[in-house]
């Protein structure tokens, strides 16, 4: 009778080892491949993202226009959020606030239009492409990011055009946003 229950117990130990190790396998594997989760550092994304939100980064996502990605900093060893501005082949300008690609004006909605400056005229300077990065379209393989927080990012107008190969993957959902409680006394 002992030996059964010792037997029993030792299965049933084998059993949670097993689902602990495929649990683990699966966990790994999501997040290598799949998805990641990634907390916001800084104000360049406000008021798209907030300091300390926690979002899902898709690593399986194809990257398009407006999207926010996630990458390796070309000029530090971080990760940055930004959004996609200029795809390959696209001609990128701004021109008195107002972003055109492909002479296509868009309206950046995301932007964080606030500032403490009542003298600062413009959120984002005027440029074009071939002035920042020396090219007169995004190359093959590149994109050109800029942050919503304008007036405190530093993108593609400062550390130039990134590599497809540096994105790490699409910002997909904030999962938990810090910004959105308020801890501390009356």
């Amino acid at each position: 009778m002992q030996a059964e229950k010792t037997s029993n117990l030792k299965k049933e130990i084998l059993s949670y080892i097993k689902i602990i190790v495929i649990t683990a396998v699966v966990v790994f594997g999501c997040k290598q491949f799949l998805f990641a989760p990634i907390k916001v550092q800084g104000a360049s994304m406000y008021p798209t993202y907030h300091d300390k939100d926690i979002i899902i980064v898709s690593k399986t996502s194809k990257i398009e226009r407006f999207d926010q990605i996630v990458f390796q900093s070309p000029v530090e060893d971080e990760l940055y959020i930004k959004r996609v501005i200029g795809l390959p082949g696209d001609k990128v300008e701004m021109k008195d606030d107002v972003l055109y690609v492909n002479g296509k004006a868009y309206k950046e909605d995301y932007v964080n239009r606030q500032t403490d400056d009542p003298n600062q005229l413009r959120i984002t300077e005027n440029f074009t492409l071939e002035q920042l990065v020396n090219e007169k379209e995004v190359p093959e393989g590149m994109y050109f990011v800029l942050g919503d927080n304008r007036l405190k990012s530093s993108d593609s107008r400062h550390y130039g055009l990134i590599s497809e190969d540096a994105v790490f993957g699409e910002s997909k959902l904030i999962l938990y946003p810090f910004s959105h409680f308020h801890i501390g006394s009356k």
